[in-house]
């Protein structure tokens, strides 16, 4: 969100400034929520945006403190945000970009795991493991959505 086209479809890697640039999109998120919700007078109604301002301005903090855009760590990210960070980078793992193929399944699955702890809060991580056929049929059923062949 709010990521020019030439950078956000770069086929090739970012140069330092595209990055900074690229990294700006999780705040300028959670800004558009806040405007959204604006002078609503029924919070009680429109309270899912709270949630929404969370993951949005969070999901690419990392468990160990090294994320962006505010270097949260462990309990510090909102957990709608730790649940969004892996199931964020696990489609993006198993979905061709333009700058990359789809992974496979396993590599996937490695990449996660070796980022537990370090990128993912460690208890999402072993639920994902316990849950994982659930979101290997998710990512069938989207991809043959995308590519009916």
């Amino acid at each position: 969100m709010g990521i020019p086209d030439h950078v956000l479809y770069k086929p090739g890697k970012h140069t330092p400034q595209e990055w900074e640039i690229m990294k700006t999109h999780a705040q300028i998120g959670a800004d558009a929520i806040q405007r959204a919700i604006g002078n609503e007078d029924d919070k009680e109604a429109i309270g899912f945006l709270y949630v929404a301002i969370d993951i949005a301005g969070c999901h690419h903090e990392k468990w160990d403190g090294s994320g962006y855009p505010n270097g949260l760590a462990a309990d510090h990210i909102p957990l709608a945000a730790r649940l969004m960070a892996l199931a964020d980078v696990f489609d993006a793992l198993v979905s061709h970009r333009v700058y990359k193929p789809a992974y496979p399944m396993d590599v996937t699955v490695q990449i996660i795991n070796e980022s537990r702890a370090t990128h993912f809060d460690p208890d999402i991580v072993d639920a994902f493991n316990r849950r994982m056929d659930d979101f290997q049929a998710i990512a069938a059923r989207y991809k043959e959505q995308q590519d009916p062949m």
